[in-house]
């Protein structure tokens, strides 16, 4: 990670987190949304119909075909990787609403804290004043 992009990444996240400056990176960013896209998927299915299931039926898949669409291992490692990419997606995703949700916790909890350290400080003032009164009392 270049220098820049660590001084423009906020200090609550982790490297993970960094914004992509360059078009390649924000390029980048959504192969893996589109490698786990349903309808990358569902071609990869028919793709994986055409040239494996078809011929285990005994029709006759062109050379040509399956020299362009791959054989057995090619489509398989695909939808695999796409199963990878898909739970990556899904794991960044839940990452960063656990964070937002773990912030909003945490201010919450802040907030309660402030509140809390107020009615203290007034109570222990009452308290005073209280036990000033009764020694007033006791006095005279």
């Amino acid at each position: 990670m270049t220098d820049v992009q660590l001084a423009a990444q906020a200090p609550d996240q982790p490297p993970s987190a960094a914004v992509p400056l360059t078009r390649m990176d924000r390029i980048l960013a959504y192969v893996p949304r589109a490698l786990s896209s349903h309808l990358h998927i569902l071609f990869l299915g028919g793709l994986g119909v055409y040239l494996v299931a078809l011929p285990l039926f005994g029709l006759h898949v062109s050379s040509q075909a399956e020299l362009i669409g791959g054989n057995y291992t090619n489509v398989t490692s695909d939808l695999g990787a796409c199963i990878a990419a898909g739970l990556t997606v899904h794991l960044v995703r839940r990452d960063r609403r656990r964070g937002e949700q773990l912030r909003e916790l945490i201010g919450d909890l802040e907030r309660r804290n402030r509140l809390l350290e107020e009615r203290l400080a007034e109570t222990l003032a009452a308290a005073k004043r209280a036990e000033e009164h009764a020694r007033r009392a006791a006095k005279g």
